[in-house]
Parts: C-alpha cells; structure tokens; sequence
C-alpha cells in the first residue's frame, strides 16, 4: 500500500498522517501555527512501546501514590481491597485516555489542536485553560513537596542541630505558611529550577529524562520494600489486618466513592495525553505501552507502599506511610543520600510530564506566535509561585479537596466532548490544514462551537453541581443544588457521559448541516 495526498495532507497506509512540506511551510503565516503546535512529522514519531511504559512509570511512582492505599485503609478497607479499588480506577481511566490518545498519533497534534475540532479553532481555548489551570495548581503542590522533601533529608543527613535544620526564618507571601526557614524556600527553589531547566530542553530530554529514570526508581523502591521486610523479619501486622468492613455494607457504601477518587487521580491526563502519544511510532506502540505502564504501576508501586509500612511497624514500633519520614528515620548517610536522589527524581519525573507538558502546549495555544512550548513552561513556572503552595497545603480541605477536587472533576465533561467528537461524529476524520486555519471549517461562529461549550457547562453542572461537604469544605450538607447530590460521589463519569451525549444529540441534529461541511 502506498501512501495517499489530499489537500497538503498525507495519509501514510498505517492510518497516521502529517503535512506535505508546502502545506506545512503555508500553514505558518496563520496566527494560530507555530513549530510546536504543528504536526510532528512522521520521521520525528519515535516514541516507542518502551517509551510509554517508561512514561508511566515516571509519572506514577511519587509520594502521593504511594500514600493511595494509607487513605484507603484508613477509612476501613483492608489492604486487599485498598490495592483493588486502585487497580480498578485506573483501569477505567485506561479507557478514555486511550481513546482521547488515538487522534493524537494519527495526526501528530496536541491536546488543545485536537480540541479546536470539536470547540473551535478559538473556542478550544477554553478546555486547554481548564486543564492548564488544575496542572498549574498541582505544579505548585508537588513543587512544594519535593522541595520539602529535599528540606527534611538534608536535615537529616546533616543533623536536626546543623545550619541547615536551624536556620532562620523568611517571610514569603501571606498566610501563617509563609514564614519557614531560609533553607527550605532555598530547597524549593532549587527543585523548581530542576523542572524548569527540564522543560526547556524540550520534548525530546523528557522523553530521555523519563526513560532513565524507570528502571532507576523501580530498583530503588523494590529494594527499599526488601531491606524492610528483611530487617522486620516478616512483612508486619498492616497486610494480616483483615479491615473494619469487611465485604457488607460497610465496604460497598464507600466504595464508589473511593473508586472515583481513584479515577480522578489521573482523570486531567485523560485529557492531554495527545501531548505525548503525537510523538508515537504506531498506535498499536502507544496503546500496549500506556496498557501496560499505567494500571500495572499504579497498582504495584501502592502495594509496594503498603509492604514496607507494614515492616515499618516491627522495625520502628510504628506504620511509617510517608517515603519521606521513613527516609529520615534512617541513620546510613549512604542510604540517606540514595533516598535524596530518588525522591527529587520521583517527584521530579510526575511533575515535569504530568504538570508542567500539558499547560505548555495551552498557553502556547492562547497565543501562537507569541508564546512557545518552553515560553508557556515558565508561565507554569511563575503561575505556580504565585499560588502560593506552601499556604495551600497548609489548609488542604479549602484547596486540594474543594478547588482542586471540584475542579479537577470537570474535567470529566472536556473529556466527554472529545471523544464523542473523534469517535462519534467524526469517525476519526479531521481535515489537518483547517485545524490551524483562522477561518477554515473549524471557525463554526467566530472560532466557537456553542454546541462545546453547552455541552460542557450542562456536564459540569450535572458532575459538580451536587457538591456538598464531608467536613471542612465550604458546600452545604445537603448540595449546592439538592437533586444533583447523588451525582457528585460520580462527578467525572457523570460529567463525561453528560457531555458526550449531550454533545453527540446537539451535533447530529441543529449542528448536522456544519458537520457535513466539515466532512466534505
């Protein structure tokens, strides 16, 4: 089979397309081109199955999932059941980010290119800002915590009566966080010019970055896990406990919940996973890597967690659940040091492609030709320092359980719309040129689809608005809006399939005439 051309496009007989060279050199004097918007070529697709998995695995072995299974247990679950819960949630968020994934290896675009099909070549600025806003807001959480981390194991290894551990305190910002020791802010700013150098070189170092790093804090964390269970004897009292629950009631009336707090976990990333999966060599290679990197590793690297705390009981009297004040019980300055590098690189690998990549590519999709991959980096960079992390984290249920939490969760209706727009209504098939053409088929009214943007805000309204309180977070006990309670404990499905069919109704029947102009 040989490849076919139509319109500037190429399609190659594996199903992936790219621009002929002329159209690709035309398309630059549009506002809405850039290089690092634009279809990357086939010859630049080099990201393999290796790749992927390496992605994965970067990005899920970090402090927070580690700490899944503690919350899970927490609330009554045995470890059995904590583990499940967590494999089962990413096995369902597996699916719409494979699907959302798909459009971005066959033409070789980003997420927010992808979403000027389906809101429009200006409306998609809409959906990129949201994704953009919550990964800036996690940017400066995780940020904070990895240079935290690196605080608590210099302190550690220099001595709790060194310069470094009594320093002097400065004042940075509001709130009553904002007074810490000069050597911590200094370790924050440290860790964030790591993630800032990273992402200006580009694409192709996270792709290195990220691959190195695998193989590197899988060894480390299995070892850590043996040396534990090994000095414990045994691998503790935390896996013999058979959970408050049970499998009644108990167990099934918190475990919807439970289960959608596992989805949202990586619920945005659903989003912008085109971000990367442009890069891919085959579909099949991006499908089998993420296949096997994302629900494995979110599933071992947790049970990981919940074997060595469990040691930790016999070790040290008690369940030590955060890496970072186990690794500050540890005496071996070798071992100490060895645990500094692997949890910078851990937090490191999730920040950079997690957090940092996405809203890249959404501010550079604002303004084109003003703002690059790397310029829309340091935004990132700048945006989260002005949050102010420390004083969010100092107050978590008025920031990461309520702004985050509720933000995050409508993301669910971006996703909906997406994919009904690819699978549904196009049946993969979108015109490349026109997605970078001011005024091409993709214009709908000045730049907006308002069947998008309905579809969204009705999927938000159905995935969020029943928020109530569970303690500390500033909705009535009863929902913002009463009769959609029982939604919120589902707000990404629900949102997600809100959206889809509402999307999918509108299009096919007030929006058909645009449609098949489109198609045409």
């Amino acid at each position: 089979m040989t490849a076919t051309v139509f319109d500037g496009e190429i399609a190659r007989p594996d199903g992936r397309h790219e621009l002929t060279p002329e159209a690709d050199a035309a398309l630059d004097s549009y506002s809405l081109h850039n290089v690092d918007l634009a279809p990357v070529p086939i010859a630049k697709r080099t990201w393999t199955t290796y790749n992927y998995l390496a992605l994965w695995v970067g990005m899920s072995i970090n402090i927070p999932s580690w700490l899944l299974a503690s919350g899970l247990i927490a609330l009554g679950m045995s470890w059995t059941q904590a583990i499940f819960t967590i494999f089962l949630g990413n096995l369902i968020v597996l699916v719409p980010m494979l699907l959302i994934s798909h459009g971005g290896t066959k033409y070789g675009i980003p997420y927010p290119v992808l979403a000027r099909a389906s809101f429009g070549v200006y409306g998609a600025n809409l959906p990129a800002l949201i994704r953009a806003g919550v990964a800036c807001g996690w940017f400066g959480i995780q940020t904070w915590i990895g240079g935290t981390a690196l605080f608590a194991v210099v302190s550690a290894l220099l001595g709790k009566d060194s310069w470094w551990s009594t320093a002097g305190t400065i004042s940075i910002g509001i709130g009553v966080a904002a007074s810490q020791p000069w050597t911590l802010w200094l370790s924050f700013a440290i860790f964030w010019a790591l993630n800032i150098v990273i992402i200006l070189w580009g694409m192709d170092a996270i792709k290195k970055f990220e691959s190195w790093s695998a193989p590197f804090l899988i060894v480390v964390f299995l070892g850590l896990m043996v040396w534990m269970i090994a000095s414990a004897g045994g691998v503790g009292p935390v896996v013999q406990e058979p959970g408050k629950l049970g499998w009644g009631s108990g167990f099934w009336a918190i475990f919807p919940i439970s289960l959608m707090g596992m989805i949202a976990f990586w619920s945005t990333l659903s989003l912008n996973m085109p971000d990367f999966t442009r890069f891919g060599r085959s579909q099949r290679e991006q499908a089998i890597g993420q296949a096997l990197g994302l629900p494995t590793t979110m599933t071992i690297f947790p049970l990981v967690g919940v074997l060595t705390t469990s040691a930790t009981v016999i070790v040290f009297g008690e369940a030590i659940w955060d890496p970072v004040a186990l690794t500050a019980r540890m005496e071996n300055p070798i071992v100490l040091l060895l645990m500094l590098v692997t949890l910078a690189l851990a937090t490191l690998t999730t920040n950079v492609a997690a957090n940092v990549v996405s809203p890249s590519y959404d501010f550079s999709n604002v303004w084109p030709k003003r703002i690059s991959f790397r310029t829309g980096g340091i935004i990132t960079g700048i945006v989260g320092i002005l949050i102010m992390p420390w004083n969010l984290l100092n107050d978590p249920n008025s920031y990461i359980f309520t702004w985050l939490g509720t933000y995050g969760g409508a993301t669910g209706s971006i996703a909906g719309v997406l994919i009904a727009d690819y699978w549904w209504i196009r049946r993969k098939s979108y015109r490349l040129t026109d997605l970078y053409k001011p005024d091409g088929v993709y214009r709908y009214s000045s730049g907006w689809n308002w069947i998008a943007v309905v579809s969204l805000l009705v999927g938000v309204v159905f995935a969020i608005g029943g928020a109530y309180s569970t303690g500390g977070q500033p909705f009535p006990e009863g929902g913002i809006i009463p009769a959609l309670k029982s939604f919120y404990d589902y707000s990404w499905v629900v949102g997600l399939v809100v959206s889809f069919v509402i999307y999918g109704g509108l299009t096919l029947t007030v929006g058909k005439q645009a449609v098949e102009a489109q198609t045409t």
